[in-house]
């Protein structure tokens, strides 16, 4: 049985969610994502013992500093599931992405495609 979750979802893999920074995170916004949702291990049954406690610090760090700069903390979550939970999976997947699609497009994106479009509009009015 194939379970489907919305197209916007991009999986990027990663060996344990312990190895997912806060400037991972901040990054994703940066290069114009709108949410990220990081899926770990169910506490206590991470292979590398507590990645997925590390993991669960930095994704509150991560909203931390989204509400400090405006972005807002909500467009970051943090689920633990485990490999047999791809039902939940898609649950909170379509949950993610309607909490996103409420939110709207990333602050950071808006204002990056502003500033193109703005100069894309000067140099087409520059004198030659």
């Amino acid at each position: 049985m194939r379970l489907s979750y919305p197209t916007t979802i991009k999986i990027i893999r990663v060996p344990c969610t312990g190895k997912v920074d806060t400037l991972h995170i901040m990054r994703a916004f940066e290069k114009g994502a709108d949410g990220v949702y990081v899926v770990g291990c169910r506490e206590g049954d991470c292979h590398y013992n507590s990645g997925n406690f590390r993991a669960k610090k930095r994704v509150e760090q991560a909203k931390e500093l989204l509400d400090a700069i405006g972005i807002g903390g909500n467009r970051v979550r943090m689920c633990n599931l485990s490999s047999s939970d791809g039902p939940l999976f898609v649950k909170y997947a379509e949950e993610m992405h309607e909490r996103i699609c409420a939110a709207g497009p990333n602050p950071i994106k808006l204002a990056v495609k502003n500033r193109s479009t703005a100069e894309a509009g000067s140099k087409l009015a520059a004198p030659s």
